[in-house]
């Protein structure tokens, strides 16, 4: 593991300039440049606000916020996008590199911190325009705000895990990849994040329950609508699962470094 380590910071340049020249890329040829990054969710943060509290007036249960379900909304669809990123670009990862890798040696674990690294600056930059809404109108949650970073440390390892897993998965079997695009799309329904779990039957209840990403999106719901500190005893099952999906992922990627080249 100390090894690891040590290869990945002998090429931190690699890494860094790989981040910057695809932060650069992204917005090449256009007038605004890196503004569309502020832009972008500015507009979806205005727009559900506008629509969801001020056309709709929808409302959630015991929240008497005006902006209440707009947050809620907010909440669970930017960090279900960090999530979604993380693991879409990871299972793809070695796939779309494959000239790099064949041209270029250098420690594989690379590519999934690059990918690591732009998908956090990318939600970094539009959290704090969303952190920025919060205050300004009036419904920062307090010292339970803190409570983010270790949420954000959870989503993050458990994205890692199953993108490294996947993403080995699809060098050797493509349909990995296809089948999990379609996938995605039902657990992210199949997750409370536009509707809250108290809209749902007993019987839908207990189903939802199963869904390991439940328990974390109700913990960054609970965090930045109602201010509340998580249950953390909930959130041991996908403590666990990100936990071994990081050693299956590891060992996938350890054992099969070698012939994912060969195989690309």
């Amino acid at each position: 593991m100390s090894s690891m380590f040590k290869a990945l910071w002998s090429y931190r340049g690699f890494i860094s300039g790989s981040v910057k020249r695809e932060f650069q890329s992204k917005y090449r040829n256009s007038l605004l440049g890196a503004l569309w990054t502020v832009l972008n969710p500015l507009a979806m943060i205005i727009v559900y606000t506008v629509i969801f509290s001020e056309v709709m007036r929808a409302k959630l249960p015991g929240v008497d916020s005006t902006f209440g379900y707009s947050i809620y909304l907010c909440a669970g669809i930017l960090t279900w996008g960090l999530f979604a990123e993380l693991v879409g670009r990871s299972q793809t990862v070695f796939i779309e590199n494959a000239n790099l890798l064949k041209k270029i040696s250098f420690p594989r674990l690379c590519l999934p911190v690059v990918v690591v690294a732009n998908a956090g600056i990318n939600f970094i930059i539009t959290f704090s325009i969303f952190t920025a809404f919060l205050v300004v109108s009036g419904n920062f949650p307090g010292w339970a705000f803190v409570a983010m970073i270790p949420l954000l440390v959870i989503l993050v390892f458990f994205s890692i895990g199953l993108g490294i897993t996947l993403g080995v998965l699809n060098v050797f079997f493509r349909d990995v990849g296809q089948f999990f695009g379609i996938f995605i799309t039902f657990w992210f329904w199949l997750t409370p994040i536009i509707y809250p779990v108290s809209a749902l039957s007993e019987k839908l209840r207990v189903f939802i329950d199963l869904n390991p990403m439940t328990s974390l999106m109700a913990a960054f719901q609970g965090v930045l609508v109602s201010g509340q500190w998580p249950h953390w005893e909930t959130l041991w099952p996908i403590i666990s699962l990100a936990a071994f999906l990081c050693f299956v992922g590891m060992r996938f990627f350890r054992k099969h470094a070698g012939e994912i080249v060969d195989e690309l």
